[in-house]
């Protein structure tokens, strides 16, 4: 509640910052919170997202983490056994995507706009290698996009942008527990007349905070390293736990 009256504060802040810079600014654009700090505990958050325009118009907001390369095999049925076989590679895979509209998009603008400017993942364009020749790449692409979505890390299909007046706007980005970290681009368009009126983006980072980023920072700079601690530290666990139980 504390966050949603904070929120309408600042929302009403823009409105007259707006007003007056509407020579500038078409389109007015911030975040609750520019960093989702994740602990040991962390179970998911959501950011708000909030802004103002200067008239009247649709708004598209969408957000994409860091791009990483993945690999999606296909498996095959041999002697009763499944197991992996052909694969494909797709490189400049956002590691999260999501969206957000105040219509459906599809009456927003049309498709050669979402296209022209990478909108919605339909229209993320990955580079793909594919070591199976009898299979369309996009077999692959629709099993990357099936697994993405059940891990939550990409949106089914877009959130929903509220207007609260004719200027000011809000919605919630939702980061679920499993979030990479890295630094994410959010991007907020202003369409009238299904054209681009104006364009923001902003920057906002996933990072790991307190004593899990320093074992996870360890753990990559020093794996070989780590790796003797660990068996170290499970030859010493073993050993007290049957000392333990050889005195009961």
């Amino acid at each position: 509640m504390n966050r949603m009256f904070t929120a309408l504060a600042i929302l009403a802040v823009l409105g007259v910052t707006t007003t007056k810079r509407a020579h500038a600014d078409a389109l007015i654009v911030d975040l609750s919170n520019h960093l989702v700090a994740i602990t040991t505990g962390f179970t998911g958050t959501d950011v708000l997202l909030f802004g103002a325009v200067q008239s009247e118009g649709d708004v598209i907001v969408t957000v994409k983490g860091p791009d990483q390369d993945m690999v999606v095999r296909r498996k095959e049925r041999k002697v009763g056994i499944w197991v992996n076989s052909e694969s494909a590679t797709f490189r400049n895979v956002p590691a999260y995507y999501t969206s957000a509209s105040n219509r459906p998009m599809e009456i927003i603008a049309n498709m050669q706009l979402y296209s022209d400017y990478r909108i919605g993942l339909e229209h993320q364009r990955f580079v793909t290698e594919i070591d199976d020749k009898d299979r369309n790449s996009s077999h692959y692409r629709d099993a990357l996009l099936r697994n993405m979505r059940a891990a939550g890390l990409f949106n089914k299909r877009p959130a929903k942008i509220s207007f609260l007046s004719n200027q000011l706007f809000r919605t919630d980005i939702h980061f679920p527990a499993n979030t990479p970290t890295g630094t994410y681009t959010i991007n907020v368009y202003l369409i009238r007349d299904g054209k681009i009126a104006s364009v923001k983006t902003t920057p906002l980072v996933v990072s790991k905070t307190g004593v899990s980023a320093a074992v996870y920072d360890f753990a990559h700079r020093y794996s070989a390293l780590y790796g003797i601690i660990a068996v170290i530290i499970a030859i010493i666990a073993g050993w007290i736990a049957s000392v333990a139980f050889r005195k009961r």
